[in-house]
């Protein structure tokens, strides 16, 4: 039986948990309204004596920031949309239809979980470059469109679904794809936006396949461009910091919006195998 001094120790747990992680964060937001003199001070403070932004107009001006912002956001709103779709129905089918050799399928795609994403740098990078995509946008895009976690994810998600709805459906002359779109697009509301946090939250911070496939600086992402801000002769701290501020912007936004769909969708996923 649950007690209410168990929940209460709960939450001292949690909190204290919250607070290990959020204060790294809120220390570089406010770090990034410090002039240099403060930020690298003696006597180091947590919130500035002094607020300015005088750190987020400078690093607006010595580079295409807004540029390098835009191509992050076409990167993860695009790879985002079309993980959704590959990932919905890859798991609508290994879900919902009954086919020989589906569980061995189900164990190939989750047995690449544990393979280390460097394994297969070099087979993807052959074939963007056999399609003429090296250099361009869309070789970020295209290969981690589908995932194994998201094909798990959905799988997981639609098995809570009961087949009778689908049968009922089939039986009043539905389609397939009406099935598809009008029953199972809208019960998998919270798993497509759990999906959605997590590739984009991927798509945005990713750092090592954007810097191996990208080499113009006008296609670059922002990850690339807060990295060259470190350079052999030193760091422009003040820069990075206010930039990576702008990085979390649309981070937060998105986890805002479909928090309560996120939370559901990632409990409903683990409920039956």
């Amino acid at each position: 039986m649950i007690t209410k001094r168990f929940v209460w120790k709960v939450q001292i747990i949690a909190t204290f948990v919250f607070l290990i992680f959020l204060v790294p964060v809120l220390y570089t937001i406010a770090s990034a309204f410090k002039d240099m003199t403060e930020l690298f001070s003696t006597t180091p403070t947590f919130f500035p004596k002094q607020w300015t932004l005088a750190n987020f107009i400078h690093v607006l001006s010595i580079g295409d920031y807004t540029l390098y912002i835009l191509n992050s956001l076409f990167v993860a709103t695009t790879s985002t949309i079309i993980a959704i779709v590959i990932n919905t129905m890859s798991g609508y089918a290994l879900a919902k239809y009954k086919f020989k050799g589906a569980t061995i399928i189900m164990i190939v795609i989750l047995s690449t979980i544990m393979l280390p994403l460097e394994i297969f740098m070099a087979p993807i990078f052959k074939v963007i470059t056999f399609f003429g995509m090296y250099d361009s946008l869309w070789a970020i895009i295209i290969p981690p469109a589908a995932t194994p976690t998201g094909i798990f994810l959905m799988r997981q998600y639609l098995l809570t679904i009961p087949d009778d709805i689908i049968d009922s459906a089939r039986i009043d002359g539905a389609s397939e794809w009406q099935i598809f779109l009008r029953i199972i697009i809208p019960n998998a509301k919270p798993a497509i936006a759990t999906l959605a946090i997590f590739s984009f939250m991927w798509r945005w911070n990713d750092y090592v396949w954007p810097l191996i496939s990208i080499f113009s600086p006008k296609k670059q992402t922002l990850q690339l461009a807060i990295a060259n801000l470190t350079g052999e002769y030193g760091t422009d701290y003040t820069s990075a910091l206010a930039i990576s501020v702008f990085s979390m912007i649309p981070m937060l936004l998105i986890f805002v919006t479909f928090q309560r769909s996120f939370i559901q969708g990632t409990v409903d996923s683990g409920m039956k195998g």
